[in-house]
């Protein structure tokens, strides 16, 4: 092709391009054809190449997806125009690159225009040193596609195991239709902190006043670099191609995972799609009865507990943010529905903790059984004598002031398992102050103002776990936490 030829289509066969095709138009300007002249309807679409593949990594929290697509391209020798239009998308132009993935020793571009009168289009112009055909590839960042991950739990009726599969649905609001497209989900948290740490080295004023748009062209550059070095499309990345194995990435300050939806999907604009991300499996998991009033509230409640780990059979990926729905086999062909709970990126060995609220056939109660007074101290008025007794708290020194003092309080746990079955059960009691814990119980701290209990509870049996607070009062109190103390506790 000769650099001093370029052709163009008219202007009705351009605006029905864009509005049917709704994809960006790359065109090759085939030197020789005079498309000024030629009627819209004579206009040979087969000239523009189609994708050969497209590949979406979507990446949530910053609504950026990197768009990787290739076109086989054939290219005559001497100078070819190509053209590229975003028109009705939300692709950010300034990301557009086109890289030659064949023949690369022998094509190059020479320049790259933005023309004036056509805001949405760019130009090319590729030097080429043989006539015939050329892999490209395309990428860009586009907005406006979004995803979301669900999950489906069925327990058994013995509440043994449970059925795990997970779904994501794809929202493309981007302006783009994307046809039998590789989906691969960013799970986790890329830290564009990494890159934007570069500008500690500016004063914080100057930051501080640095543009808008100037903050984001660097958050782009990081997340460019990052989601780069992710990896490519591979080979043909049609359906039944095989796929890099999925591995979990660590750079400095982050951790996230590339999650790759097996196969291509057509995510039409405007539309959703939901894909399977898991295949249902049995898994493994515990039940477990807990008293937390910090998280649950003043209620015993029901947990699910499952763990992202090969021995529960799950563990081979990070699992993405998402809506977990539970429910149990009833025993007579359905399905009782249990709860509903969204659950954050869960990496590797975490858990995963399903609140499924009261149980009517557990019940729980404080019983407070004992309370006394001990190790009195008394200052005498007018003088800095202090005066220290035992007894119940009873006193008669008319010229003194109680200033110290123990508060002693006996409680039972008591936990009524009305159910046909054995439960395990955790109790978590703040207890702030300077306390001591007696118990038998053998208790541990989970902080320094938290005591923990556990018990087994068998069916239809009552358990009483005993224990007795010390609290030091006014002035005998020296600290602020838990003492724990071995002690046989009676009723």
């Amino acid at each position: 092709m000769q650099s001093s030829t370029t052709s163009s289509f008219p202007r009705s066969a351009r605006e029905r391009t864009s509005s049917t095709l709704l994809r960006p138009l790359l065109c090759l300007l085939i030197v020789g054809l005079s498309l000024r002249t030629a009627r819209a309807e004579n206009v040979d679409l087969s000239t523009v190449p189609s994708r050969s593949t497209v590949q979406l990594t979507i990446y949530n929290s910053e609504d950026i997806t990197l768009v990787r697509e290739t076109r086989a391209v054939t290219f005559k020798k001497g100078v070819n125009p190509l053209q590229f239009s975003w028109a009705n998308t939300l692709i950010d132009p300034s990301s557009v690159e086109l890289k030659f993935l064949t023949n690369a020793d022998k094509l190059d571009v020479q320049d790259t225009t933005f023309p004036h009168a056509k805001p949405q289009m760019l130009y090319w112009n590729v030097q080429s040193e043989f006539d015939g055909e050329a892999k490209i590839q395309i990428t860009y960042f586009t907005s406006g596609i979004t995803w979301s991950a669900d999950y489906l739990c069925i327990a058994d009726k013995d509440e043994k195991e449970m059925s795990f599969e997970g779904f994501v649905r794809v929202f493309n609001n981007s302006g783009e239709e994307y046809e039998d497209a590789q989906v691969r989900l960013v799970v986790g948290k890329i830290n564009l902190v990494e890159k934007i740490a570069q500008l500690a080295n500016i004063p914080v004023p100057q930051v501080a006043q640095m543009e808008a748009e100037e903050l984001a062209g660097v958050r782009r550059e990081a997340l460019s670099a990052t989601l780069s070095r992710s990896g490519g499309m591979g080979g043909g990345g049609g359906k039944g191609n095989a796929e890099k194995p999925k591995e979990i990435i660590k750079e400095g300050l982050s951790e996230y995972f590339i999650y790759t939806i097996e196969g291509t999907e057509t995510i039409k604009n405007g539309w959703s799609k939901r894909m399977r991300s898991l295949e249902g499996q049995k898994i493994l998991f515990q039940i477990e009865y807990r008293y937390r009033p910090q998280e649950y509230g003043e209620f015993m409640v029901r947990m699910y507990l499952l763990k992202n780990d090969v021995a529960s059979k799950l563990g081979t990926t990070p699992l993405p943010d998402g809506i977990v729905r539970v429910f149990r086999d009833n025993g007579r062909d359905g399905l009782s529905y249990l709860t509903q709970q969204a659950i954050k990126y869960v990496p590797i060995g975490d858990k995963i903790e399903l609140n499924l609220g009261r149980d009517p056939e557990v019940i729980h109660e404080l019983i407070r059984l004992r309370s006394f007074r001990t190790d009195l101290i008394l200052q005498i008025h007018g003088t800095n004598e202090f005066r220290k007794i035992g007894g119940d708290g009873a006193f008669k020194e008319e010229n003194a002031t109680l200033v110290g003092w123990d508060d002693h309080d006996n409680f039972s746990e008591r936990i009524r398992n009305y159910s046909s079955k054995s439960i395990n059960v955790e109790i978590r009691r703040p207890l702030p102050g300077h306390v001591i814990f007696r118990s038998s119980l053998e208790p541990r701290l989970h902080d320094y103002q938290t005591v923990e209990l556990h018990a087994t509870v068998p069916a239809g049996k009552r358990a009483d776990l005993l224990f007795e607070l010390v609290r030091k009062q006014g002035t005998s109190a020296k600290q602020n936490n838990i003492t724990l103390e071995k002690a046989e506790v009676k009723p």
